[in-house]
């Protein structure tokens, strides 16, 4: 239940002013269909976010746990200074719409979360935790928590969010996870 509720709280606060909310944020202006959208965030966000639990899962089995403490315990650290700067969202991210409402969604968020801090953050939390599902299902959730009101409420809610309050919020909580990592948390998972 930890790595569920640690991915979801850490990924929603993390995706608040990002690349993809944004990308969230012009859907909905310009399809004005909430549905298929929420759909295509939902599908394109499992199926990014199952590949990067899987390779967090498979990092463990590679690398010696020691090594891996080590590895995580900079990556988070690294995930709370990258969340400190803002996106940049570019408009050729949206341009997708000859594949419909659904398929331009599913496909911009799908390459906007490549490499993005969220999959890398699924990344480091699954082979922190150990635990693939609640991990996937976590940083799905948080994307969702964080998406879902951007394409419902759009422009009404974007100016009022303290984007920089809550970048600060989701870097405090990376960089806790970095230093307790770093300083033998987790022992008894095996690393």
């Amino acid at each position: 239940m930890e790595a569920f509720l640690i991915s979801t709280g850490v990924v929603a606060l993390a995706e608040i002013g990002d690349k993809t909310q944004l990308l969230a944020f012009i859907l909905a202006a310009k399809f004005r269909k909430p549905a298929p959208i929420n759909l295509g965030i939902l599908l394109a966000t499992l199926v990014n976010h199952a590949f990067a639990g899987a390779i967090g899962t498979w990092l463990t089995s590679q690398v010696a746990p020691e090594t891996m403490r080590w590895i995580l315990g900079v990556s988070f650290i690294g995930m709370a200074l990258w969340t400190l700067i803002p996106d940049k969202f570019e408009e050729d991210d949206a341009r997708l719409t000859r594949f419909g409402v659904l398929g331009t969604t599913l496909i911009a968020f799908f390459l906007a979360e490549m490499g993005d801090k969220t999959q890398i953050a699924t990344v480091a939390l699954s082979a922190r935790f150990h635990a693939y599902y609640a991990v996937v299902a976590g940083t799905t959730c948080g994307m969702m928590i964080a998406n879902v009101p951007a394409v419902l409420l759009g422009d009404r809610i974007a100016e009022r969010i303290p984007v920089r309050v809550v970048h600060g919020i989701a870097a405090a909580i990376f960089g806790v996870l970095g230093v307790a990592t770093l300083c033998g948390a987790g022992q008894g998972l095996g690393f």
